[in-house]
């Protein structure tokens, strides 16, 4: 598909206010995305779990403005809090996107948005906020094409989300979200997210989450500038290839259950994805000793008790910890009593799979 196909068509209404509020989760990444080309553009595909409780909630009210205008017009509050420091951030977003939607200078915003999570702590809140954005400012544009079929909102959908936070391509929808082209995979591209085209077993279909926030400040290092490290790194087309392999094989992983596989690519994944940051440079490290112990004591506890507890992890020192539906009777006691401890202010978040954003 190409980009001019997401280029608008004359709009046959116009609206001169009004206000949409969307719930968008956020998603977390089996198979990792690190590096990515002009345009956000991935260097290699991903596969992703659609959250269910980590999500953010935005309300977009829109005014006509007078005239032609020739800058953008907004203002942003974040938990019921002006918050101008998040406005370039915006601004940039809309820049990006301002050809796609032709209209957002000629109305004046109000963003109000809340996380049901901290924000900035690597539990993907870009992934949640820019998708609501888009969300809202498709919506719109639906009013102002209400032709506009429900399969072509989410795919432009998730192409400007994608111009906001590449992550953000994946959480429109749910379950199993696929971004970035994969010989493999049919339909996949690298513009915006599609469904999981394939069979899932049952045991894929109820899985849960358990985040640990281990630390629950901002990190000390940005995505953007960790995948911009990745233009240089000496490893970089290995583990581009070992992403396109590691997805070929989880296809069989998920339509045979095979949990022990699935153990292997997604911890095998969450730690590539800490190599490489630990040898790009300059190199950084964003796990903390609390996460190495969590780790540990996951592996120690799965030995000991034959359950398929594993972990993942995005670019941050949380830990996502990953069991299916019919183990959480074992696994969440051991959480409670063994990994809490080190978290911080024994904060954790018990999520599950998700089904995408809900407009409210």
């Amino acid at each position: 598909m190409e980009i001019a196909t997401f280029l608008p068509k004359k709009y046959t209404e116009s609206i001169d206010n009004g206000s949409v509020t969307w719930k968008s989760p956020s998603n977390i990444a089996l198979i990792k995305y690190w590096g990515k080309k002009e345009d956000q553009i991935p260097q290699n595909p991903s596969i992703s779990f659609t959250l269910d409780a980590c999500a953010t909630v935005t309300t977009l009210t829109y005014k006509k403005r007078e005239g032609n205008q020739d800058d953008f017009s907004f203002e942003l509050f974040f938990e019921g809090k002006q918050k101008d420091d998040f406005k370039p951030k915006i601004n940039t977003f809309l820049e990006r996107i301002l050809k796609y939607l032709p209209f957002l200078k000629n109305y004046h915003f109000t963003i109000e948005t809340s996380n049901s999570f901290p924000h900035s702590s690597g539990i993907a809140s870009s992934a949640s906020g820019m998708s609501a954005l888009a969300l809202c400012f498709m919506s719109l544009e639906k009013e102002l094409n209400p032709t506009m079929t429900e399969e072509d909102f989410n795919k432009k959908t998730s192409f400007l989300a994608r111009l906001g936070s590449g992550s953000a391509s994946r959480s429109i929808e749910g379950d199993l979200i696929v971004w970035g082209k994969h010989e493999d995979t049919i339909g996949s591209n690298d513009l915006f997210a599609i469904k999981y085209p394939y069979k899932v077993h049952e045991i894929f279909k109820n899985f849960h989450d358990t985040i640990l926030l281990v630390d629950k400040g901002e990190k000390q290092v940005s995505s953007t500038v960790g995948h911009n490290l990745m233009h240089n790194h000496p490893f970089s087309q290995q583990r581009f290839a070992q992403a396109h392999e590691n997805l070929t094989k989880m296809q069989s992983v998920l339509a045979d259950g095979d949990l022990d596989q699935f153990i292997a690519i997604v911890e095998s994944e969450a730690l590539t994805l800490h190599a490489m940051m630990m040898t790009s440079m300059p190199y950084f490290i964003l796990m903390k000793p609390n996460t190495l112990e969590i780790i540990n004591r996951i592996w120690k506890f799965r030995q000991e008790s034959g359950t398929h507890i594993c972990f993942t992890l995005d670019a941050g020192a949380n830990v996502h910890v990953l069991y299916p539906e019919n183990e959480k009777d074992k696994v969440y006691p051991f959480i409670q009593q063994e990994l809490v401890k080190f978290c911080q202010n024994g904060h954790h978040i018990c999520d599950r799979i998700g089904f995408g954003a809900k407009k409210a």
